[in-house]
């Protein structure tokens, strides 16, 4: 996320690739260590921010298009959608959203929230995720999931 110039969440996650690389990772910097010769590691951790950034590009655009397609869904609905495409922008901003705070940020009564959400929920757009009557937790499950995917 950006705040004027400085970026408060990291755009790259290399961790995932370098757990997946750790045998060439510890080789490499072995490597260096015994001889000095970083060549070899600044190609190998290139290639990782290379492959990181090409999958989160991937991820940023399938989530564009189900925002779009979701937005488009919304828009289908009629008579209620203009409170539920603001809660279908809370839910792009915070993937997993209760109604208290969903309120909270939208600044629609928690009547409206609750209307909005069972609409959300019944197009497939999120999904209530605890089971419970109260204190429930709506999720943008394909959001939620792609944020997920490289976390092995």
């Amino acid at each position: 996320m950006w705040t004027g110039r400085l970026i408060h969440e990291p755009l790259l996650y290399l961790s995932l690739y370098l757990k997946e690389h750790r045998t060439d990772y510890y080789r490499l910097l072995d490597h260096v260590r015994s001889t000095g010769d970083w060549v070899a590691w600044v190609d190998f951790f290139l290639e990782g921010v290379r492959e990181t950034a090409a999958d989160a590009t991937e991820t940023a655009s399938r989530m564009s298009a189900w925002f779009q397609q979701d937005r488009a869904r919304l828009h289908a609905a009629g008579r209620r959608s203009p409170s539920a495409v603001r809660q279908h922008q809370l839910l792009m901003e915070h993937p997993l959203l209760t109604l208290p705070k969903a309120a909270e940020l939208s600044g629609l009564s928690f009547p409206a929230v609750s209307s909005a959400m069972a609409l959300l929920n019944n197009i497939g757009v999120a999904r209530e995720i605890t089971g419970r009557k109260r204190n429930r937790v709506f999720a943008y499950q394909e959001y939620v999931e792609a944020l997920h995917q490289g976390q092995r």
